[in-house]
């Protein structure tokens, strides 16, 4: 069974590629580029919106993983959320929803604010649908650190580091961020389907 990626996400594909040591294909190189709606209420419904649409269209010879993920912040009730890629807008930037972010935490009067980033990794294939999560706690600063990763990294500090995932290197990256937690999960979830 072939392996592919539902995102258009750049980032999230090279991340994928760096912790996957099998072969990725993005959906693009298959089917092209298209919109899908993320309209669910939860990051394992729209992971699950993603993997669908394009194991519909792929057919069974395919596994397709599909991942959903964000930043929430208690203090803005858990925003951006579900919303984290359209935050400041549909066909924004990652620039304009950092910047956004960090109005909205200055406008709470804080320097600092715990965060979390969640990802939903969904699975699908003929044997079935599968969704796991993963999960990295920190605290979300106002101001922009470092130029590595993309999103909400130069603001995010995972806890028990003093660096913005903008500042620390993709192999740490690698072993603690919300996607590799969750990726951890789906590993073996994958191996046992690509050996039915």
């Amino acid at each position: 069974m072939k392996l592919v990626l539902a995102t258009g996400n750049k980032g999230k594909l090279r991340e994928f590629k760096q912790m996957c040591q099998e072969e990725v294909v993005a959906f693009s190189e298959l089917l092209g580029e298209f919109d899908i709606v993320e309209d669910g209420d939860t990051f394992a419904a729209n992971a699950l919106i993603k993997a669908r649409t394009i194991y519909e269209k792929l057919g069974e010879e395919y596994l397709v993983i599909s991942d959903d993920s964000g930043i929430s912040l208690p203090i803005l009730n858990g925003a951006p959320g579900i919303y984290s890629a359209r935050y400041a807008g549909v066909g924004v930037t990652d620039k304009d929803n950092l910047y956004k972010l960090i109005e909205a935490v200055k406008e709470k009067g804080v320097k600092s604010t715990p965060a979390y980033y969640t990802a939903a990794i969904a699975i699908v294939s003929k044997y079935g649908e599968y969704v796991v999560h993963g999960w990295m706690h920190g605290e979300v600063i106002d101001e922009i650190r470092g130029d590595k990763g993309f999103g909400y990294d130069p603001i995010f500090i995972p806890s028990g580091f003093d660096k913005t995932l903008g500042e620390l290197d993709d192999d740490v990256k690698s072993k603690i961020s919300h996607r590799a937690q969750a990726l951890a999960l789906a590993k073996p979830i994958i191996k046992m389907l690509k050996n039915k």
